[in-house]
């Protein structure tokens, strides 16, 4: 089960990334995360959201 609230660790796994992946796409803030005492926190429905939008947009690419 995956949790609502996410740390580095779990976001990598969750969307099968490397961990230093994780780290650029935050440091780049290309990703929806909050620093909460040192460490990145994501929203699990922040990331699906995300990801979504994402798809919608290639997909229109694709359809034309």
């Amino acid at each position: 089960m995956t949790k609502e609230i996410m740390g580095v660790n779990e976001v990598a796994n969750y969307l099968n990334i490397k961990k230093q992946t994780v780290y650029r796409l935050l440091q780049d803030k290309k990703l929806p995360a909050l620093k909460i005492g040192g460490q990145w926190k994501v929203k699990k429905d922040h990331l699906d959201k995300m990801f979504d939008e994402m798809l919608n947009e290639k997909l229109k690419e694709i359809n034309g």
